[in-house]
């Protein structure tokens, strides 16, 4: 499910955090990188267990209508297009993600959340998507994942409602929306009727990634004296308390994983250490890191400090 771009920056935060703490704990800090990432799963299945309760707040909207004193037509006879959809109705079933919400106790339950589901149907119904959708007379499986796919990014990863719940919720899915919004799509669009809908892990079997962050973090503190004396002779013409602080951070981030993770070629690592800083650091941070790590890497290989294990990864 995780990619490693946004495995690096949630190294980054907690990394950023412990440097700027009095105490630094290297222990304390694994523990809170490890409960930053296992969080990010709660939110995906918190986003694909919306979609079920948008499919009850539908259903219970209906039944209020039916109880109106002077019901219409429609109201008596609503149309069900919505309320039968197939991936949502399979969706509610699910059984492997009826399972990981009893056994993380992610769920929907409590009056707050199910007037959050109604003001969001309520709003979804007012929309022109859902208007097109329900009066369009198509029906069928393409139909209802094409419906499902957009009400989702729409309605649902876009909505302000679920926005302030997750803003609410946990310091940690500031950064993670989009990304666990991207997984859900993609779990969405593996559906196929008469088959349970796979739902990702968080570590793929076999996977060396949780491996990857705690090295990532560990060897940035371990080797801070070493890198912070390796940026003094590779920014030569700077000094030190002129370079931003997060700057610094991404440099050691990046030394620590040209020395360190002998699977990821350097090519890959000087990139993504670039691409990070032009959303964490200021806007000429991009140059400066890209010159500091590229020069980097001759001092390291002049030194026999990396240890690269696969063809082409030295380039």
């Amino acid at each position: 499910m995780l990619n490693r771009r946004h495995l690096r920056i949630k190294v980054l935060q907690v990394l950023y955090a412990y440097y700027q703490a009095k105490d630094n704990d290297a222990i304390n800090a694994e523990k809170e990188l490890l409960m930053s990432v296992d969080r990010m799963y709660d939110m995906y299945l918190f986003l694909l267990l919306a979609l079920p309760e948008l499919l009850r707040a539908a259903e219970n909207r209906q039944e209020e209508l039916k109880k109106k004193m002077r019901p219409s037509p429609e109201e008596l006879n609503p149309n069900k297009k919505f309320v039968s959809n197939e991936l949502l109705l399979h969706l509610t079933k699910n059984a492997e993600l009826i399972r990981l919400s009893e056994q993380r106790k992610v769920n929907w339950l409590g009056a707050e959340s199910q007037e959050m589901f109604r003001k969001m149907f309520l709003q979804m119904s007012q929309t022109s998507l859902y208007f097109e959708f329900m009066n369009n007379g198509v029906s069928g499986t393409d139909e209802d994942l094409n419906f499902v796919l957009q009400i989702f990014k729409q309605e649902v990863a876009n909505g302000a409602l679920l926005q302030h719940f997750f803003d609410d919720k946990s310091i940690y899915w500031s950064d993670d929306l989009d990304l666990c919004a991207s997984m859900v799509i993609k779990t969405l669009k593996t559906w196929k009727p008469g088959e349970e809908i796979q739902i990702l892990p968080l570590f793929k079997p076999n996977d060396d990634e949780k491996d990857f962050i705690l090295t990532l973090l560990h060897k940035t503190i371990q080797s801070e004296e070493m890198h912070q004396e390796d940026i003094v002779q590779l920014a030569e013409n700077w000094e030190l308390d002129r370079i931003a602080k997060m700057d610094m951070l991404l440099i050691k981030m990046g030394l620590t994983e040209l020395e360190f993770c002998a699977s990821i070629p350097m090519k890959v690592t000087i990139n993504e250490y670039i691409e990070i800083s032009k959303f964490y650091s200021t806007p000429k941070s991009n140059v400066f890191i890209n010159g500091v790590l590229d020069k980097a890497t001759e001092k390291l290989k002049y030194e026999k400090r990396i240890a690269k294990i696969g063809r082409g990864l030295l380039n």
